[in-house]
């Protein structure tokens, strides 16, 4: 008999996408939430619905292997087509934000240099936090890709390094700001002079009007979430 060897191929994206989302779907489970994988042709702009006490959160999962999320590359074109700009970074990147809807958060997964028996990289944040992040990291290089840590050189000439806020971290707390909508405001006066409209201060208000609310508490009571 052949002894099989493990596979050391490089997984792909939509191995990592899997990987991503059940391992995103386990925490959830482990914090007390019941967690509902979405799937199928017709599968929402989410992966997982979160549900808790009757508190709701639609979480879409994105999975890297290599210390980079490229969130808004399929929005390039037709920001550039809309602006007339070559390629236009800041337009995509509000046109990702604006796909969005009302309490999703984005659950951002990283296994670069992580071993088969750890734990991934988790951060938990919402579209408008993660977009002011994007415009600022596209007035420095010069894209619209989310590192999770990145150098660059300030307008002084110094070198500064930059990565993922700490507040990020997945956690019970983080889970909890971004059900209130208390998550941590940008800091004011940020901003870019590119002149894409204004993000000098996002408040990652998620939660939806009380009657909305208590309508999307029913539909998830009546799926068994």
């Amino acid at each position: 008999m052949t002894d099989l060897a493990p596979s050391q191929s490089k997984p792909s994206s939509w191995q990592i996408a899997v990987g991503a989302e059940g391992i995103a779907a386990a925490q959830f489970a482990r914090c007390g939430f019941d967690v509902s994988v979405q799937s199928g042709a017709d599968k929402p702009r989410y992966d997982l619905v979160v549900t808790n006490a009757g508190n709701l959160l639609k979480v879409s999962v994105k999975g890297s292997g290599d210390g980079r999320w490229d969130l808004t590359q399929t929005y390039l074109k037709r920001a550039s087509e809309r602006s007339g700009k070559k390629t236009d970074h800041h337009g995509a990147i509000d046109l990702w934000l604006d796909n969005h809807g009302s309490r999703t958060v984005c659950c951002l997964v990283q296994f670069e240099g992580v071993a088969i028996d750890q734990l991934p990289r988790i951060y938990l944040a919402s579209p408008a936090e993660i977009a002011h992040v994007l415009h600022e990291t596209a007035d420095r290089l010069g894209d619209s890709v989310l590192y999770e840590k990145y150098g660059w050189t300030s307008a002084n000439g110094s070198s500064e390094f930059e990565r993922l806020p700490s507040s990020w971290g997945f956690s019970n707390q983080r889970i909890q700001q971004l059900l209130t909508g208390r998550a941590a405001e940008t800091p004011s006066g940020a901003g870019s002079s590119s002149g894409h409209k204004a993000h000098s201060r996002i408040t990652a208000t998620v939660g939806p009007a009380p009657e909305r609310l208590e309508l999307e508490r029913r539909s998830a009571v009546g799926l068994g979430l």
